[in-house]
């Protein structure tokens, strides 16, 4: 029994901003899996991808996570192009992975379940459900609301949400992806709305205004802590995740939980590239900074 599985394929990224050009593994599933694997967990990513990148795999197992890959005829290649500062991207896929399934999943036990889906077809709803009975799911919202057009990636509804998140506890999404899913701009609005849905517990990353947390009819407002340096946001989210589960499967309180991972991921900013500090390295940061003023 492990205390989290992350499910998400690793992709190969092209990060273009302003100032540098990178290629590298990424996703949701390479990301939250560094970020974490310094935390004290019992820690599992099932991931899915073509042996030709296979080498991705070896170089995190060589961190000592633990990985289990499902074959994959494909990799997802993604290109991701940020604006100046870094709170916008378009994204390009020129490659898609197969889908996992629930025959791949069943062996799997966990306490939480972590979805990292990158497109709208890699985790179908039925697993979904699978796991919802094997543990608590938490789901990051983006992969469902996005489709491939020409290799262009463009913003769509989910059909399946209401089916859908009636099987998830925790959702993270931003405030755009939560006006997809719900129509609604007020992101307090879209929360409930969320939660009348079956969410328990709707994460809302707001980029550098911070973030809020709706469980109970009760909006927690979780302030940003300033980096050093604007680096590279990508994977913030997923560090931001890593850090939020790994504290609420520990006992941490929503407050708790996402100040952690508010300073986490505030710390993942310096620099290109995954989350390679350590749980120690994340308090200090957060200690010397909750007494200085926060972006707004």
């Amino acid at each position: 029994m492990f205390d989290i599985c992350c499910i998400g394929h690793i992709t190969l990224d092209r990060i273009i901003t302003t100032r540098t050009v990178v290629q590298m593994a990424g996703g949701t599933s390479f990301y939250f899996s560094n970020a974490i694997r310094n935390l004290d967990a019992n820690y599992l990513l099932v991931t899915s991808l073509a042996a030709k990148e296979m080498q991705f795999v070896s170089d995190l197992r060589n961190k000592g996570i633990n990985v289990n890959v499902v074959p994959s005829r494909n990799t997802v290649y993604f290109e991701n192009k940020y604006s100046e500062n870094l709170d916008i991207r378009t994204q390009r896929v020129s490659q898609q992975a197969d889908p996992f399934t629930v025959d791949q999943l069943l062996n799997i036990d966990a306490a939480i379940y972590h979805l990292g889906p990158l497109l709208a077809e890699d985790i179908p709803v039925d697993v979904i459900k699978l796991l919802s009975g094997k543990g608590i799911v938490s789901l990051d919202a983006q992969g469902y609301l996005r489709t491939v057009k020409n290799e262009e990636v463009l913003p769509v509804d989910w059909p399946a949400k209401k089916e859908a998140l009636q099987y998830v506890d925790i959702l993270k999404a931003n405030e755009y992806e939560m006006e997809v899913l719900t129509g609604e701009k007020d992101i307090t609005q879209s929360a409930k709305i969320v939660s009348d849905w079956g969410v328990k517990e709707v994460v809302i990353t707001l980029g550098s205004m911070g973030s809020v947390i709706y469980k109970d009819n009760t909006l927690y407002s979780v302030p940003p802590y300033i980096p050093g340096n604007y680096a590279d946001t990508t994977g913030c989210g997923d560090t931001y995740m890593a850090g939020y589960l790994y504290k609420r499967n520990r006992g941490a309180s929503i407050q708790e939980a996402g100040e952690f991972a508010s300073a986490m991921a505030g710390l993942k900013v310096n620099s290109s590239g995954p989350f390679t500090g350590t749980e120690e390295d994340v308090m200090n940061f957060w200690g010397a900074s909750s007494d200085k003023r926060v972006l707004r």
